[in-house]
């Protein structure tokens, strides 16, 4: 990106950020909350559970905001590479949404989440023996952010800060995607893409390109993730069964792995 392309620099799109943080936490983080809440009774294992309906909502906001995000970049981004992204996104979290369902209806079977999947009783008697989750495409999910994220620089040292409502926004934003990363266990493609985005920024800097309010809100967002992360996987260094659970050099437990192992164990 060269100077003079950035000089179209958009402001803080509060709204957008606001919006996908809330829809984040509420319809991503909040439903397996609202699935442990609602009554089974209102929703019965033959029919849609809350968890569905949340996650259907998901599949179409996330994808809506993310365009409506693409539109106000201040740099023409590959139309082609956009749509592709999209659609793929919206197929991969399908899928997800298949896998959840299931597990949802495995839990209320006697499906132990701290456990592998090949130590799970209820699994046991399962053909073939090589089950395994289902996957989770969020490749194109971080494309987009970082297609965006690179047409966020400005040849103006004083428009490189934020507003005091982006800083607001900060501390839920990145614990989401501590969130996103930990539960969906996709630390490798997480810090492949945030070390992309400060290779960028090293190379725009050399430039004299600074990074706007909308790119100071991702990488901020990001490096508050990792730091997240590293406390996480920390913390839970030691934990034989989440050892025994995530072997091999990349440890990164799962929330509701502890949840089970250690909340709801307890009750």
């Amino acid at each position: 990106m060269k100077a003079e392309e950035a000089t179209g620099t958009a402001p803080f799109h509060l709204d957008l950020w606001f919006y996908f943080t809330l829809q984040n936490w509420v319809l991503d983080f909040g439903r397996p909350i609202a699935m442990l809440v609602f009554p089974l009774e209102w929703f019965p294992l033959n029919k849609p559970s809350v968890g569905d309906y949340f996650h259907m909502a998901y599949n179409i906001i996330t994808p809506f905001l993310l365009l409506k995000l693409i539109e106000r970049s201040p740099r023409t981004l590959p139309r082609s590479i956009i749509y592709i992204s999209i659609i793929t996104f919206i197929m991969g979290a399908s899928i997800h949404l298949v896998g959840d369902s299931v597990n949802h209806r495995l839990l209320f079977s006697g499906y132990q989440h701290h456990l592998s999947v090949r130590e799970n009783p209820i699994i046991k008697n399962l053909k073939p023996e090589t089950l395994v989750r289902p996957p989770r495409m969020y490749i194109p999910f971080f494309l987009i952010l970082f297609m965006y994220f690179s047409g966020c620089f400005t040849p103006t040292k004083a428009e490189s800060s934020m507003p005091g409502a982006a800083l607001l926004l900060v501390v839920p934003s990145g614990l989401y995607y501590w969130y996103l990363v930990t539960e969906g266990q996709i630390f490798i493609l997480f810090i492949f893409t945030f070390f992309a985005m400060l290779a960028l920024v090293l190379h725009q800097k050399r430039k004299r390109l600074f990074l706007d309010s909308n790119g100071l809100f991702l990488f901020y967002s990001f490096a508050l993730t990792l730091l997240l992360v590293a406390l996480w996987v920390a913390w839970l260094w030691s934990d034989p069964v989440l050892r025994k659970k995530y072997p091999g050099v990349i440890y990164v437990p799962e929330p509701w792995a502890f949840y089970t192992l250690h909340v709801s164990s307890q009750h």
